[in-house]
Order: C-alpha cells, then structure tokens, then sequence
C-alpha cells in the first residue's frame, strides 16, 4: 500500500492507495472492478415528451347497432354548453355544430365533413369524456 496526502477544498486528507500488479489483475474475473473502476454505463438522454394539442377527429362509425357515418368527438372532457344543430340539419365542414365548456373555456366544436346530422348523441349540460361521440354526420 502507498500512503498520500490529498487536499480538497483546502482540508488535507490521508489516503493508503493499493497497487493493482498484471498477477492480481489476472487472477480475477473482472478487471474493471479489481481494479477499482465501476463499468461504464452510457446514459441516453431523455427526449422531451411532445403531445399534440387537442383536436377533434371524425372516424367512420364500425360499433354495431350505430348510425353510419362520420363521428364527431369530444377532443377533451368537458360540458355540453350550446348545440347548433339538430337531426337531420345538413352542415358544411367548418360549421360550428356545438360549443363545449372545458376548464372554463368555450370550446367550439366544428364538423369536419359536409353532409346531414345524423344522429346526436349529446344534450346541452351533458358531461362528456374525450373521445365521446358528440354526433354522426352522414
């Protein structure tokens, strides 16, 4: 063993340092950690994770025993304030169909595609969960 003495941060430490020779380092299984090393571990950055403000998707209508066409989702929870729309209106992609309270904040709620209200699915004061079907336009 060596005997040194090490300053850090102006206080003077002993320290008794062993010397690692080709036969020791040999004999043992790992090298790395014989010698007194710790294994390298390569740490990947973390990428920051990204969501996609919310918005309101229309998917074709495939549960059984629904009106076919285009559903108009709720792209986040909230309360059904106003409904501009009835059954059987037609309406132009882009037409407000219905605004949507979320966090004390109107939401208006478009149509995504021209055609005929199908089905409406909601009424005003109705809470509903994102990905709820609002209406079906067809």
């Amino acid at each position: 063993m060596k005997q040194f003495k090490i300053k850090v941060n102006g206080q003077e430490y002993m320290v008794e340092v062993e010397e690692i020779t080709e036969e020791k380092e040999s004999s043992t299984s790992s090298p790395s950690v014989a010698q007194g090393k710790q294994p390298e571990q390569k740490e990947t950055p973390k990428k920051p994770e990204v969501k996609a403000a919310p918005k309101t998707e229309t998917k074709p209508s495939t549960a059984q025993g629904s009106v076919a066409g285009e559903e108009i989702q709720s792209p986040m929870p909230g309360k059904v304030l106003k409904i501009n729309v009835s059954e059987g209106d037609s309406v132009n992609e882009g037409d407000t169909v219905l605004i949507l309270e979320a966090m004390k904040m109107e939401n208006e709620i478009i149509a995504n595609t021209s055609g005929k209200v199908k089905k409406l699915s909601v009424s005003v004061n109705d809470m509903v969960e994102t990905d709820d079907t609002l209406l079906v336009i067809g």
